[in-house]
């Protein structure tokens, strides 16, 4: 069915109006509740299907906003890693940076630190979130045990000091702890305790309470209602680190909602018209909101800071993918600014090859000298060709220069490759469509895969792909770039494609530690990098581990992306921290040191 143009603006409008009139009943709703305009922050980007429970043993992923993933806003952990000034801030602890080395990790925990039934915060909750997974490995913080082998506890000046001491039988990697300690939120040892002894001892029983009625919290805010629509979080006057960390002073909103969108169009729209005032989502085409009071960390390209890369994974038990020249060939074939005009509204900046950012805390470790050695030349399509004319693949055309498909080496047809990605991830199906596009043209017989997301999840750790979009790691921490390269390079646990098989890292089984090839270096590096301290030797030994990575192509990164879309509006709330006002590193403020613009902004109603 065809429509004109005037129909397809009449429906635009009217779907807007739709959207429009929603958010003025919203704002109407919130004055009715009690939730006044100039006292309320919404905030979105987290929550995307109802919330079922908040309680914080539960898988990460399974648990509703504010207490999953890595958010400090009700439960906190010990530290905030700053990402822009690369500083471990305290927060329920603090970081002893200079009583720490390859032993141990050192943390004061904070001794007026509460939690909301009064009580203090002390070294047993911190040893029972941390040690869940010795009592429970079914727990989702078990994999601390490779890193963490006991925690010593000490009193100095009345104050308790925690000693992680490094396990040094298995991961042997301080590097790793220091992530863990933005990463777990402690949580209050004597009410789950008797959560656990009231089922006697039932781990799985506990995870199916819901810890939504009077939760006991140490962060700022904590739960005051929820539904299918929104969840509502009210602020703690009480906190104890309003005097601690912020000079006695309140957070500024008095409630946080973060309302249950069901599409990116409402993100949008919501933003421009004030509705919500900060959003985590991808927004195509900010530069267009920005007359709408819509504002970014920077004021033009790339708008976002640079944090993260997206790959596309490679199934190293699968011919050709298993040959690395024909790795290669597709890391030059790739038009990365098209990626980034077209499908990422410019929100990335000149793609570098390798794994170590040519910015940010990471540039010190870049060498532009190494990398021009080892690298293809990106996006570089006659490039491209010559490298599988010579490793010995020949496309095959139509009368219309339409791929058919392609030849190996050894004279087979080889099959096409499919490219699997989530369905309905417009930026990704973007990138992905930009990708086969262009591979195409030089003769690499590709396809998109896109699936559902009970598809995409299950098929990356049992290897169920010939190619995935993937982002690890998710978040900047302070053990990056090692993450980075550990993520996809990492060969300790290595695993085969089936029999159940899954693997958490190097999901495309690159560098199998059986076979004739197997690079023993690589692991050496991963393992060494976490032990080092001088900045020379670090320079040095990722120079190697890049340079390994540009020779070898296991996986194709196809843009740098920020950690977050961290985009603000300023029609109801201002102050929010940018560039020019750097008092908080670019998060929405429920995550790390991000939390700290929650007692500098301003309401402007």
């Amino acid at each position: 069915m065809i429509f004109s143009k005037r129909v397809i603006c009449g429906l635009f409008a009217a779907s807007f109006a739709l959207l429009v009139s929603c958010e003025e009943k919203e704002a109407k709703d919130s004055e009715k509740t009690g939730y006044s305009r100039d006292q309320t922050l919404y905030l979105s980007g987290s929550q995307w299907g109802d919330p079922n429970t908040f309680n914080p043993l539960v898988e990460p992923w399974l648990v509703a906003w504010p207490a999953n993933d890595r958010f400090n806003i009700m439960y906190e952990p010990l530290t905030a890693y700053n990402t822009i000034t690369g500083v471990t801030e305290p927060i329920l602890g603090i970081y002893q940076k200079e009583l720490s080395n390859t032993e141990k990790i050192v943390v004061d925990i904070q001794p007026e630190a509460k939690w909301s039934d009064g009580k203090p915060v002390t070294s047993t909750d911190v040893k029972f979130i941390y040690e869940l997974g010795k009592r429970f490995p079914q727990a989702s913080v078990s994999y601390i045990n490779e890193f963490v082998s006991e925690i010593k506890v000490d009193t100095v000046n009345n104050v308790e000091r925690l000693s992680f001491m490094v396990n040094k039988k298995a991961r042997n990697n301080p590097l790793a702890i220091l992530d863990q300690l933005q990463a777990v939120r402690i949580v209050p040892a004597h009410v789950f305790e008797k959560y656990l002894a009231d089922n006697n001892n039932d781990f799985d029983a506990v995870k199916k309470l819901k810890c939504d009625k009077d939760p006991v919290v140490s962060g700022p805010y904590t739960l005051d209602q929820y539904n299918n629509e929104r969840i509502v979080l009210v602020r703690r006057d009480d906190y104890w680190g309003n005097k601690v960390l912020h000079e006695g002073a309140l957070p500024v909103p008095k409630y946080i909602i973060h309302p249950i969108y069901k599409n990116n169009d409402h993100f949008a729209i919501n933003l421009q018209k004030g509705a919500l005032d900060a959003s985590m989502n991808y927004i195509p085409r900010i530069s267009e909101k920005k007359k709408d009071g819509v504002s970014t960390w920077y004021d033009a390209p790339p708008y976002f800071v640079p944090g993260s890369m997206h790959f596309l994974y490679l199934n190293h038990t699968k011919a050709p993918l298993s040959d690395k020249k024909f790795r290669r060939a597709m890391a030059a074939a790739i038009d990365y600014s098209a990626i980034s005009r077209l499908a990422l509204s410019n929100y990335t900046p000149p793609m570098k090859p390798g794994l170590i950012m040519s910015s940010g805390l990471e540039k010190k470790y870049y060498s532009e000298e190494e990398v021009t050695k080892h690298s293809v030349s990106l996006g570089d399509k006659e490039y491209a060709k010559k490298l599988l004319a010579e490793a010995g693949y020949k496309a095959i055309f139509d009368k219309d220069s339409v791929l058919k498909h392609s030849i190996g080496p050894n004279g087979d047809t080889l099959p096409s490759l499919l490219i699997k990605a989530p369905a309905g991830w417009s930026d990704w199906e973007a990138i992905v469509n930009l990708v086969v596009k262009q591979l195409r043209s030089v003769g690499i017989d590709v396809r998109e895969g896109f699936v559902d997301g009970s598809q995409y999840w299950p098929a990356l750790p049992s290897g169920d792909f010939d190619m995935i979009m993937r982002k690890p790691p998710v978040a900047v921490t302070a053990s990056l770039p090692w993450n980075r390269f550990n993520a996809v390079m990492s060969s300790r646990n290595w695993r085969p494609v089936g029999d159940g098989n899954s693997m958490n890292e190097n999901e495309g089984r690159y560098n199998n530690p059986s076979a004739a090839n197997y690079n023993k270096r690589v692991d050496d590096l991963l393992d060494i990098i976490p032990l080092l301290s001088d900045e020379d030797s670090l320079k040095v030994a990722y120079a190697e581990l890049n340079n390994i990575f540009l020779d070898d192509q296991p996986v194709i990164p196809v843009c740098h992306l920020p950690e977050e879309y961290y985009q603000f509006s300023t029609k109801v709330w201002d102050g929010w921290p940018t560039e020019k006002n750097q008092y908080a590193p670019p998060q929405l403020p429920w995550v790390g040191s991000g939390i700290n613009t929650l007692w500098r902004l301003k309401s402007v109603k």
